[in-house]
């Protein structure tokens, strides 16, 4: 039974247009109607050209009658031939609306049509990568277009009949096979979690621009799918082990005292990334204090930006003495990793050499002083969170100091405490053996 969430097709006569060219002759057009409201296309023969009849040719050749019902139907070979072109494009429309999980008049139009258009997953991710790289956030995109680069995978490798998914038509189902999909090629939670967070945000700011309609079932949250998390693994170090690579004796000017400092100095200032050293200039020195606005969250926090504020001690005053441009320019980067003039792009690459050199550093250090942990940039700025945590500092003053906007958010980067805390509470817990 018919309802007005099931879309119906009609092939009808537009009476209300007449042709100037074709007096006499109105267009033939498909109607599809879906939930009261109906979209009108105008229909075109095998050459590309517009179908127009008159009101007594459109009975003959389309409805197989005369007005005069009387008189038998006899076509030629060309109204023969139009006939099964017409009835073409009305099966086909009834075979799209089949294959839709979701009816939109997006995903029905890109499908009829042929076309690839701009409201699909793939398309909207590589649009929304385009844009951060507009602004400079070339990081971030490269992320994205990864994302986009994999759901095109997934769907070739489907061998899928459409090669495109309209973001429209997103179901619980498409997600955990793409989840599924994923695991499979050896991505770990963490990574697919990632994935699905990207494409979650494509969906929010097509539902924000109208692409997809107010009242379409959300995919994602408790009631539809839910986003993977991966396990959160250990990444800190412990403030001894901070400690052994500080007092590392690498010998003095070579790279290796080079990239030890930068990865000291992003633990000493509150776990800044490689990126936000970069950018640091002298401009941001303000007496005994840095202060600067993260890169990553500089846009979401243009509004009321917090800056975050760093205490220079002598050890922090030692590295930029010590591999800090001269002279000490307000509008000079503090260190050598970018050059003035540099394109978004290419500081993106810049900095992704530096942090991968200062992580091969790390691994040589780490060795050399038996931490048997994956030492990399990424572990000074959890090392700097967990050892004041240890230490006694509040969640909210950490939280603070990382530049993170909720407390959540902090709580994912503590870490465990050491396994000797925990084995001192545990030989407290045992104390009842030595009273026996």
């Amino acid at each position: 039974m018919k309802t007005d969430s099931t879309p119906t097709v009609l092939i009808m006569l537009e009476k209300r247009v007449t042709l100037k060219s074709n007096k006499g002759k109105h267009p033939v057009k498909l109607r599809v109607t879906y939930q009261r409201e109906s979209h009108y296309y105008t229909l075109k023969d095998d050459k590309k050209n517009s179908i127009a009849l008159s009101e007594s040719d459109f009975q003959r050749i389309v409805k197989g009658s005369n007005l005069d019902d009387k008189k038998s139907v006899r076509l030629s070979q060309d109204e023969k031939d139009l006939h099964l072109q017409i009835n073409s494009r009305e099966s086909k429309a009834l075979e799209v609306i089949e294959s839709l999980p979701v009816f939109t008049w997006e995903g029905f139009e890109e499908k009829y049509f042929g076309k690839k258009g701009h409201s699909d997953v793939v398309s909207l991710l590589r649009s929304r990568a385009d844009n951060l790289r507009k602004e400079g956030r070339t990081g971030t995109a490269v992320s994205i277009e990864c994302v986009a680069a994999s759901l095109e995978k997934y769907l070739k490798e489907k061998d899928l009949k459409e090669k495109t998914l309209p973001i429209a038509q997103l179901t619980v189902k498409f997600l955990k096979s793409y989840e599924s999909w994923m695991l499979k090629k050896g991505n770990s939670l963490t990574t697919t979690g990632i994935y699905l967070r990207n494409v979650r945000t494509v969906y929010r700011e097509a539902m924000t621009s109208g692409i997809i309609k107010t009242g379409m079932p959300y995919p994602f949250g408790k009631k539809g799918y839910q986003i993977p998390t991966g396990t959160n693994t250990k990444k800190a170090l412990s403030q001894s082990e901070v400690g052994m690579i500080a007092n590392y004796s690498a010998r003095p000017g070579s790279a290796e005292e080079k990239y030890r400092d930068y990865w000291m100095f992003s633990y000493l200032c509150n776990g800044i990334n490689i990126k936000d050293i970069a950018l640091l200039k002298y401009g941001n020195i303000h007496g005994e204090i840095i202060s600067l606005i993260r890169a990553k969250t500089q846009l979401e926090t243009r509004k009321s930006p917090k800056p975050i504020e760093i205490v220079i001690t002598r050890q922090i005053g030692r590295i930029i003495d010590r591999w800090g441009n001269k002279p000490a320019r307000p509008d000079r980067y503090i260190f050598p990793i970018l050059e003035p003039g540099m394109t978004a792009d290419h500081q993106y690459k810049r900095i992704q050499d530096v942090t991968a050199r200062i992580n091969k550093a790390m691994r040589s250090i780490a060795e050399a002083v038996e931490i048997n942990k994956k030492v990399t940039t990424y572990v000074a700025r959890h090392s700097f969170a967990t050892v004041l945590k240890r230490s006694g500092a509040s969640t909210e003053f950490i939280s603070e100091s990382l530049g993170h906007k909720n407390l959540q958010t902090t709580e994912n980067y503590l870490d465990n405490f050491e396994i000797d805390e925990k084995r001192k509470w545990a030989e407290i817990l045992t104390n009842y053996e030595k009273e026996n």
